[in-house]
């Protein structure tokens, strides 16, 4: 399997506790099999840090690390209440249970994979949260949202199989 990492600058080694806290996933180093995607966030991090170029850094993974029964793996196939409820405790700063089979705060997951909550889908899931909208209003809103995937690796018993095969360098931000 072919992976995409987009950022402001070239992942020579994956360093887990450079990346970010309280991301959809949580914290953890996050990849697309989809090149336009990474390609997306590369010049959106050149641009949010105004630092860099886009830089989009290439892995392969064995398609059996996903199945590997020594690894804790949550699947989300669809953005539906589990998702939404994984997604907004990851996210929330003052989550307090971080036991709880719904965050990975504590890294519980080696890998989650699943839809992208981007602004406007977060946008939803608050509405939800708020009783605003119900699950199937959720999921109907969210069905005319362009939604892409991720999978994120959150220890390093499943990094050491990422294996870097190529760079894409963008154009400068200027």
């Amino acid at each position: 399997m072919i992976l995409y990492h987009g950022s402001n600058t070239e992942i020579d080694r994956i360093d887990l506790v450079k990346c970010q806290p309280y991301k959809d996933f949580g914290r953890g180093f996050y990849t697309t099999q989809y090149k336009e995607q990474a390609l997306a966030m590369a010049q959106r991090t050149a641009r949010l840090f105004k630092s860099g170029i886009p830089v989009v850094t290439v892995f392969s993974l064995d398609d059996s690390v996903l199945s590997n029964p020594s690894f804790r793996i949550r699947k989300f196939d669809e953005p539906d209440n589990a998702w939404a409820n994984f997604v907004i405790n990851n996210r929330n700063m003052r989550q307090q249970d971080i036991n709880s089979q719904e965050c990975n705060l504590d890294n519980k997951y080696d890998i989650v994979s699943g839809p992208v909550a981007n602004d406007d889908i977060v946008l939803q899931l608050r509405l939800y949260l708020r009783g605003i909208i119900s699950v199937p209003d959720l999921k109907n809103n969210l069905k005319y949202k362009k939604l892409t995937t991720q999978i994120s690796f959150h220890t390093e018993a499943v990094i050491k199989f990422l294996v870097k095969t190529e760079v894409i360098y963008g154009q400068q931000y200027d």
